[in-house]
């Protein structure tokens, strides 16, 4: 008999594969030549639901269900929680993707609801947040995003536009009054449908002053001026105007899932996405998700159902990059959805000044006032023989008075700096950055920054330091004026975009594209336009290049979509140290680059466009690669591969190493007969001297040798050593797993001896920490003296905490079930038992097991 299921989770200048790389005789540990994000917060965080997914037996309409099965299934589950009086409050329901509806309920309700007859699963509804707008700017770095996936050739020299194709945009809605997105709203407009399943006041952030969690639907998708994030989306997808998007002409869908302000849940993505199957939409962009899930998430799985019916689903990977490894998020994860990674954009548009003629892009700091766009200032630099620690010390009064003072970054705050210099009379701070890329910092402090500070490149803070050293005057000069500016990481992986692998060692993400730094439409109440940076900008990128496509290829299946992308992306460099050569891990980056152009052109791709090798024990793993050939004649292939960064080490904080994979191919060239698939066996194993729990991967390469054709890559990933060796329930540095009541919102943790009288909320919790995401967990209850254990909770598919210090609750609410009905444990002594089963676990020696202090329930 199958069990049920109750899931826990939480919120929410590069060489090319064809150059030869640099060989590692020997594993060998890589540094990063710049610090990377790690998320480390001080104190506890309670990352329980507050909402769940109750998911029925039968299946949804997509798989085969019938209206009438689906909807007595709901009704039947009403009836009988009315009858056991089991408090919640429904929220949707959902018969197309998903049978089954979603809920508000407290932990002590989760039980009862996971106990109840014609529960399949239930899973945890998860609050997903919006990224922040960067600083809006007036000028177009669309361009140069463009041209980083191919996108400028289709549209100018293949002439496709994405005309008659349908994509749908779940998100913040769309602002269609905005000249470049259609200036309407319906059937004659470019946003043609649409539906707000939320409304203005939603907003899902339970620490928000404005915290609203009760949807308000209304037809009208139309975005707020101060949301935005679905505007500059559909830009990106399908502007036509001062802004052309990737597709523009292609048809919009506005499907709002969130308020105006905070976030909104996972649950309304659902209803958004069986909304937009019902409007026959071609592709729908997700640029959201719920982090740290696995595969098996509604959502993914519903997106699983919309491919299965021709629709080509894509979706953000996350912005998780400073949580660490197996961060990914659904829908993208879902095993035929395209999960999308973010690269920085190549250039940035940003207000400049001058330096002796050299043109300097800036970021304001926020919290303090916006430099003048005219005067000038005498440079003196805070960190060149001044012996003041990087102005993290205070200096004499006077010592930079009515001066720009350059310090470079490091050491001290950026505040400490700008009020040590704002007490030492200077007029103006440039901090420089202390590694590549750009900072946007933040001087806020007790005491107001009253003076402009501005943040450069590294390169530009040590060319202005060069010209210090010379000892004549120096003058910064102020300008209105805004230029485009290459990125110092213009390419590489963002730092923010997520880690693979999902957490059943599918290989994810998918393909990368630009979303560091895009310049794309905005309400117009707002401005018009923005700047915005995120795996929410890189996957409508993805999107439009799939109507792009489509158009091309008309009737394309989506397999066939994601194969030819995949097959003819470009893997990029390491972030940590581009110059080294080394090419970015698969799990972050995927295939790599997006490249439109050469997806719709080329006749070759290969079908099996990834490979997801699963746990290496010590037995080499083979795998059959099969390439269909649609032209006319015969083309033949040398068959190489080269590897790519591996990660590892601890989940939060990964160590990054380079070896030597051993790969091997059925033969090293292979001739394809024209339209037909050929295959070809390779067999890999990683370097023996990594790490065991290290996450490699590499890139299958495939060079034409005659009869012309483009180059195809095959990207691979796997786990060394055993996948179940890792430890999934830790204590972290609060000694969890708790035994734990709730007093006034608090969790207090209780020892041996604790009474419970299980009325007015006084009952026993547990309290636990899964520093790796588990394969199922069962809680339960025995009594002390010893005997069976009844479990009150069993779950599948059961997320990793997001922090290393994050943990889950659940109550038990006295209750077990006793065959197919539930009943009440006796008054006593007892203990609670968690038993978690490690990831893709079989076998008994793949378990973990805590039992509790004894305590007494002592009902009045």
């Amino acid at each position: 008999m199958k069990h049920k299921r109750l899931v826990t989770a939480v919120l929410v200048g590069v060489m090319l594969l064809g150059t030869a790389f640099p060989a590692a005789a020997q594993v060998e540990e890589l540094e990063p030549d710049q610090p990377a994000t790690i998320y480390w917060p001080d104190d506890m965080v309670d990352e329980t639901p507050r909402a769940w997914f109750v998911e029925f037996s039968g299946a949804p309409l997509a798989d085969g269900g019938s209206a009438t099965a689906v909807r007595n299934e709901r009704a039947q589950f009403r009836a009988e929680a009315a009858r056991q009086n089991v408090k919640f409050q429904e929220r949707f329901e959902y018969e197309e993707l998903f049978n089954g509806i979603s809920v508000m309920a407290g932990p002590a309700e989760v039980a009862a609801l996971s106990r109840m007859p014609g529960v399949k699963a239930i899973y945890p509804v998860v609050e997903i947040t919006r990224p922040q707008v960067e600083q809006p700017t007036d000028d177009i770095d669309m361009v140069t995003a463009l041209a980083m996936t191919g996108a400028d050739i289709v549209q100018s020299e293949l002439g496709y536009t994405g005309k008659g194709i349908k994509v749908a945009v779940i998100d913040t809605g769309i602002d269609y009054h905005h000249p470049d997105l259609g200036g309407g709203f319906g059937k004659r407009y470019k946003v043609a449908y649409g539906y707000d399943f939320v409304g203005d006041d939603f907003n899902a952030d339970p620490d928000d002053p404005g915290y609203n969690p009760i949807p308000r639907p209304d037809p009208d998708p139309d975005d707020c001026a101060v949301a935005g994030h679905g505007t500059h989306v559909a830009g990106i997808i399908a502007a036509n105007g001062k802004i052309k998007g990737v597709a523009p002409d292609a048809t919009l869908g506005a499907y709002r899932v969130f308020g105006c302000e905070g976030s909104t849940t996972s649950d309304v993505i659902l209803a958004a996405m069986e909304r937009a199957w019902k409007d026959k939409m071609d592709v729908i962009n997700m640029s959201l998700g719920a982090s740290f899930q696995w595969p098996n998430y509604p959502t993914a799985v519903a997106a699983d159902r919309l491919v299965k019916k021709g629709v080509v689903v894509v979706a953000s990977i996350g912005n998780n990059g400073e949580y660490g490894l197996y961060s990914t998020g659904a829908p993208g994860n879902g095993s035929r959805v395209i999960g999308v990674a973010s690269f920085d954009n190549t250039h940035a548009t940003l207000p400049l000044f001058r330096v002796a003629g050299f043109e300097v892009g800036f970021t304001s700091a926020s919290a303090s006032p916006l430099p003048p766009t005219e005067g000038e200032l005498p440079i003196a630099s805070a960190d060149l023989g001044s012996g003041n620690n990087l102005l993290c010390a205070p200096v004499p009064a006077g010592s930079f008075e009515g001066q720009a003072v350059l310090v470079q970054r490091g050491t001290c705050t950026f505040y400490e700096k700008a009020l040590n210099a704002q007490n030492a009379g200077a007029a103006a701070v440039i901090l420089y950055n202390n590694t590549s890329g750009r900072v946007n910092p933040t001087v806020a402090g007790d005491e107001a920054i009253t003076i402009p500070v501005v943040a450069i490149t590294q390169d530009d803070g040590l060319m202005i330091r060069e010209l210090l050293s010379y000892g004549d005057d120096l003058y910064l000069e102020w300008t209105d004026e805004l230029g485009s500016f290459e990125s110092p990481t213009g390419g590489l992986i963002s730092s923010f975009s997520s880690y693979g692998l999902a957490p059943d060692l599918s290989l994810k993400p998918d393909i990368g594209a630009p979303g560091g730094g895009i310049y794309s439409t905005y309400p117009l109440e707002a401005g018009g336009y923005a700047t915005l940076g995120g795996t929410s900008m890189s996957s409508p990128h993805v999107a439009g290049a799939v109507a792009l496509l489509l158009e091309a290829r008309p009737k394309t299946k989506p397999d066939e979509v994601a194969a030819r992308l995949l097959s003819t992306a470009e893997p990029k460099n390491w972030w940590g140290n581009p110059a080294l050569g080394f090419l970015e891990s698969v799990n972050r980056q995927g295939a790599g680059m997006l490249r439109i152009d050469d997806a719709i052109l080329t006749g070759v791709y290969v079908e099996t466009p990834k490979l997801a090798l699963g746990e290496y024990t010590g037995k080499a793993i083979s795998e059959t690669i099969s390439i269909r050939n649609d032209t006319g004649r015969r083309i033949t292939y040398a068959l190489s591969h080269v590897e790519a960064v591996s990660t590892g080490g601890d989940t939060y904080s990964p160590s990054f190493y380079i070896g030597e994979d051993s790969v091997t191919f059925q033969k090293n060239t292979v001739t394809l007969s024209p339209k037909g698939v050929t295959k070809v066996k390779v067999t890999i194993a990683p370097d023996p001297s990594l790490p065991d729990g290290t996450i490699y991967g590499g890139y299958i390469v495939l060079t034409p040798v005659s009869g012309g054709g483009p180059v195809l890559r095959v990207p691979y990933a796997g786990y060394k050593g055993d996948y179940q060796a890792k430890t999934v329930l830790t204590p972290t540095p609060y000694g969890f797993p708790w035994l734990a009541r709730v007093i006034d919102d608090t969790y207090y943790r209780e020892g041996e001896g604790a009474v419970f009288t299980m009325t007015d909320g006084d009952l026993p919790y547990v309290l636990f920490h899964l520093d790796h995401h588990a394969s199922r967990v069962k809680i339960g209850v025995r009594p002390a003296k010893g005997g069976s254990v009844s479990y009150f909770v069993d779950e599948e598919y059961m997320a990793r905490n997001s922090s290393p210090t994050g943990f889950f609750a659940v109550a038990f609410d006295g209750y077990v079930m006793q065959g197919k009905k539930e009943r009440p444990v006796a008054d006593g002594d007892y203990v609670l038992v968690i038993e978690v089963q490690k990831p893709l676990g079989t076998s008994k020696s793949d378990w973990e097991t805590w039992t509790s202090p004894v305590f007494t329930i002592d009902r009045p």
